[in-house]
């Protein structure tokens, strides 16, 4: 259990106007969503069920309170380097790095409900998402050069990615906070709302992608991770693939019979 007396470090719910999308929400609140080994390690088993489950269609992830996710917790990592230090970085192996690649590639899609500030790994959870809605309140930094360490989870790439090197390496080096609607502006997040709200936005939006292809949004994620870092014959050979893959599924069979009878199709995901 964790020190919360809410209960876990990480909870796994369903939606209840739609069971087919997933909440994975980091609940220590009082430590403003910090990543404890536990933490961490809740947050790999809870994606790795959700990833998993054949019945989970969408994902949403998200923090209880203030917060989203404001990083490592310093606390536990100080006693870490007071003690056995050559272990300390151990984590970026075990838990970040396949915390954000699950998050990148699970076969569908995840949407962050970002209630609050991400900071540091909380920022690369946050940037692994495929699609971010956020607090009018929340701010964001990288936060590592400031401990002296360069980025991880993810952060290199996913900043790069979306705002260019100039601007990643100005975000990282100099480690500047930025707000929501400077996040908005810049097409890091989809929208920007009253935190309040920030759940329920999030909600609509994954119950939107649940009940959509999601064997082409499965593809769709594999496209732009390859087209990101390919040249161009390996994204369009890449892509070729997809679209084979995608002929041979009765989705796509009825996504063209429901258009030529002039009606919604109904997605099962195969």
């Amino acid at each position: 259990m964790s020190p919360n007396s809410a209960g876990p470090a990480v909870l796994v719910d369903r939606d209840e106007k739609d069971p087919a999308v997933a909440i994975v929400t980091l609940n220590r609140p009082e430590r403003r969503n910090a990543l404890t080994v536990e933490a961490k390690e809740g947050l790999l088993t809870a994606l790795r069920q959700v990833a998993e489950d054949p019945a989970v269609r969408a994902v949403v992830l998200t923090g209880t309170g203030r917060s989203f996710c404001v990083g490592q917790d310093l606390g536990e990592h100080v006693a870490s380097l007071r003690g056995e230090a050559s272990t300390s970085f151990s984590t970026v192996e075990q838990h970040y790095n396949p915390i954000v690649t699950l998050i990148a590639t699970m076969p569908k899609p995840v949407v962050g409900a970002l209630n609050g500030g991400a900071f540091g790994a909380g920022l690369g959870f946050a940037m692994a998402c495929d699609l971010r809605i956020a607090a009018d309140t929340a701010t964001f930094a990288t936060s590592f050069a400031a401990i002296g360490l360069t980025a991880d989870s993810g952060l290199s790439a996913t900043l790069t990615h979306s705002l260019g090197a100039a601007r990643a390496l100005e975000l990282l080096l100099l480690g500047e906070p930025f707000d929501a609607p400077q996040a908005l502006a810049s097409g890091l997040v989809r929208a920007v709302v009253p935190a309040a709200q920030v759940r329920d936005r999030a909600l609509e939006l994954a119950r939107t992608l649940a009940a959509g292809p999601t064997l082409a949004y499965a593809e769709i994620k594999k496209a732009v991770a390859v087209g990101a870092v390919s040249d161009l014959a390996t994204t369009l050979a890449n892509e070729g693939e997809g679209q084979a893959r995608l002929g041979a599924t009765r989705d796509h069979r009825e996504a063209v019979e429901a258009f030529l009878a002039k009606r919604a199709p109904v997605f099962e995901g195969s």
